[in-house]
């Protein structure tokens, strides 16, 4: 494992209380933390604590359940269901040491929910709380909108979650336990360096479950970060941790930055959480026929299904490259893609 040399910025903490008197504060200190950071801590958001308990308890319930009943829901071509160890980073060409489960609003979900019997309350829990994740979307793509010259409904629309052509995913993902008594493998990671391609993601996080670090766009020198320096973003209760995506740095003619982050792989025990760690991130993805260019027309129109395609066609390329790199070098390459919005 290479070493890393770690900085000790923090992040912007933007509180969304009283939303609508603050609106123009708010959205110069987004507008503000995407320029210059791509990572910020939202507070006063309006989701409680018990709420984002609730939903992480929800996603133990799902993980606890054998393999098999867990497979009955596949990852698909959808972008929803359940993966495990099967999502390979062309940073690393490894596949993340974790598990996931993808979920999406309407008919994407068609079969891809477990039967109530299997896991009961599961399906409306999580689709209340999407729908409270996508509440706090909407006020931040407000903002955004207003910081672009845009008018003030202009990404809400393109993200409407109440419509058929809807790609927006919530992941709940489960990385696995280590022992610190034995010394971490050579090549494991939990979640390799990587920037999302949505419009702007809500990480939540449980407090005392560390491993997530950023590399801040505008610093980055090298090729998904290694070599550069990181920054520790240790889970607060409550907090929404947010990241631009590569949708919203298209969309902002590269005003914004979208940005490299990862989960560190435990290899100290003096420092490092060996325990399992439960995430959950909500992924703004566009609606299939919105249409998608930025006020300064620096990249052609696209429709949100073909910035998607692209995009998996990026990490589908890189991916490969790295494998090719890997066989070059003697190192096995297998395994197969996730391509998750992260």
């Amino acid at each position: 494992m290479a070493n890393t040399t770690y900085s000790n910025r923090s992040i912007p903490k933007i509180s969304l209380h009283d939303f609508e008197s603050r609106i123009d504060t708010i959205t110069s200190e987004l507008v503000a933390a995407a320029e210059a950071d791509g990572f910020f801590a939202l507070v006063g958001h309006g989701i409680s604590e018990a709420e984002i308990e609730a939903q992480f308890a929800a996603a133990e319930r799902f993980f606890s359940l054998p393999d098999d009943v867990k497979a009955a829901v596949p990852f698909s071509h959808r972008n929803t269901g359940w993966e495990k160890q099967a999502q390979i980073r062309p940073s690393t060409g490894a596949a993340d040491q974790k598990e996931s489960y993808q979920m999406q609003y309407g008919a994407a979900m068609d079969g891809m929910w477990l039967p109530e019997e299997a896991l009961p309350g599961f399906r409306d829990q999580s689709l209340a709380f999407m729908r409270r994740a996508q509440q706090v979307s909407d006020r931040l793509m407000v903002c955004f909108a207003r910081g672009l010259g845009f008018p003030d409904d202009y990404f809400v629309r393109a993200h409407d979650v109440s419509r058929p052509t809807a790609q927006t995913v919530l992941r709940l993902l489960h990385y696995f336990a280590l022992d610190p008594a034995v010394p971490t493998p050579n090549g494991y990671y939990r979640a390799g360096a990587h920037a999302d391609w949505d419009f702007v993601t809500l990480l939540f996080q449980r407090p005392g479950q560390s491993g997530l670090e950023i590399c801040p766009g505008r610093e980055v020198f090298t090729e998904f970060g290694i070599g550069d320096k990181w920054t520790k973003v240790e889970p607060a209760a409550g907090e929404i941790v947010c990241n631009i995506g590569d949708l919203l740095m298209s969309w902002s003619d590269d005003r914004f930055k979208s940005t490299f982050h990862r989960v560190k792989t435990p290899t100290d025990p003096a420092t490092d959480y060996y325990g399992p760690r439960y995430s959950m991130a909500y992924f703004n993805q566009p609606n299939t026929d919105c249409e998608i260019q930025g006020p300064l027309k620096k990249y052609p129109v696209v429709t949100g299904s073909e910035f998607t395609r692209a995009a998996m066609k990026r990490n589908y390329d890189a991916l490969q490259a790295k494998k090719k790199e890997m066989v070059n070098g003697g190192v096995a390459a297998g395994g197969s893609l996730v391509a998750a919005a992260s």
